[in-house]
């Protein structure tokens, strides 16, 4: 099915049964054997609030096969096109009693191999050894995310917050809204649905109130060239999966 209208109409989509409990659980125990094998990776970030892994694609490269199952690449397909590859991974995990919560905020940095004078890239950053950027307005919008949800994900445990169609703003900066005028939605998704969201869409998260875990992993995508010698840090094309 292409859920293209209703993404580039709110900035997002939810969908949900695009894993079985089977799939789901596969996932989860190769997380689960990465994690407590090693605990010193500078990818890793732990503490009593979070739980995160970078890279994540490049950590766990054997559980991609078991997240690209057949729907999700129909979904991808059918309302991207074939031409989109990953360019960043993140696994993470808010525990039980977390109280740590995200404020409203655009995702505007890509991963690259390198820094480099690049026309209308800026606000270069240096992370685990991998250095972030964030580029032109156009190839922002051009990519998107997916949210997989390995638990039931519901407004008590920090299910994502968005304000509906606030990715058509272009890049703002979030003192400039009039929170008043906004349309606000509180994406609650089933373990095993999945979220797709633009990148320039506000979003945030709040803090645990009903003790339950929240696992997700995030993955981008782009079909975008960058410049020059330029290169996607985590790049890797779903036909080689």
């Amino acid at each position: 099915m292409n859920y293209s209208n209703k993404i580039n109409s709110e900035g997002f989509e939810i969908i949900d049964n695009v894993y079985s409990d089977f799939e789901i659980n596969q996932i989860i125990s190769f997380i689960d054997q990465k994690t407590s094998q090693e605990q010193s990776i500078s990818t890793f970030r732990k503490s009593k609030e979070l739980f995160a892994i970078r890279q994540f694609h490049k950590e766990i490269p054997k559980v991609l096969p078991h997240i690209f199952n057949q729907n999700l690449i129909n979904i991808i397909h059918a309302t991207f096109g074939k031409d989109y590859f990953i360019t960043k991974s993140i696994y993470f995990d808010k525990p039980e009693k977390s109280n740590w919560f995200v404020a409203y905020h655009q995702d505007l940095t890509i991963s690259v191999d390198k820094k480099i004078e690049v026309d209308n890239f800026e606000n270069w950053t240096l992370k685990q050894n991998q250095y972030a950027v964030q580029p032109p307005k156009d190839i922002l919008e051009k990519n998107f995310t997916i949210r997989i949800h390995l638990d039931k994900t519901t407004k008590e445990n920090g299910a994502l917050k968005v304000l509906n169609k606030s990715h058509k703003n272009g890049i703002v900066r979030v003192e400039n809204i009039e929170f008043k005028n906004e349309t606000e939605t509180i994406c609650e998704v089933e373990k095993g649905g999945i979220m797709i969201m633009k990148p320039l869409l506000f979003h945030a998260s709040n803090k645990t109130t009903n003790n339950e875990r929240r696992r997700v992993i995030h993955i981008e995508f782009s079909n975008k060239k960058l410049p020059n010698e330029l290169e996607w840090s985590e790049k890797i094309n779903l036909l080689n999966l």
